[in-house]
């Protein structure tokens, strides 16, 4: 049987090793020191799915006051094809709803057609792409780490944003 609840600290170090197992794209705040700070300041923003006592899964359901945003999904290879990615989006959503959020967002890489087709699949429970959308970031400041590389894009602006860029003056 394997259980969903809020993240325990003396767990951290499990979850770090899930996201590499996994196949998680690597990112600058994946150290102990950031996700013990996540699950002291935020106790339910971190869910593991737990099996027998191993972390098999995990997503972050992040709350900014405003609106969710859900990072980090992320299911052990021998745990998956069995719905637990489903139940671990379900439960990051009742947690960001019960604090207020009436709109959930969730990054997904562009470039993993693994994680785009489940993204995808999970429109029979109402999510969407939003084609509107491009993401930046800024690394720096004490959260900076530079042996962690941000991939750069992998291809082409698609949509009908592409279409305006490549029209517009100066482009």
């Amino acid at each position: 049987m394997i259980v969903i609840r809020p993240c325990r600290l003396d767990e951290c170090r499990a979850v770090l090793a899930l996201w590499e197992r996994a196949g998680a794209i690597p990112s600058p705040t994946d150290t102990l020191e950031e996700l013990t700070q996540l699950v002291r300041a935020h106790g339910d923003g971190l869910l593991v799915a737990v099996q027998q006592g191993a972390v098999v899964g995990s997503v972050i359901g992040g709350w900014d006051g405003w609106r969710g945003n859900i990072y980090r999904l992320a299911v052990a290879p021998e745990a998956r094809r069995h719905g637990l990615a489903r139940r671990l989006v379900h439960e990051a959503e009742q947690v960001l709803k019960t604090k207020g959020a009436r709109r959930i967002s969730a990054l997904v890489d562009r470039y993993e057609a693994h994680a785009v087709g489940f993204w995808d699949a999970l429109a029979d429970r109402g999510w969407r792409r939003d084609e509107r959308m491009l993401r930046y970031i800024k690394l720096g400041g004490p959260f900076e780490a530079p042996h962690v590389p941000i991939p750069k894009a992998r291809g082409p602006l698609r949509g009908p944003r592409a279409a305006a860029s490549r029209s517009a003056p100066g482009a």
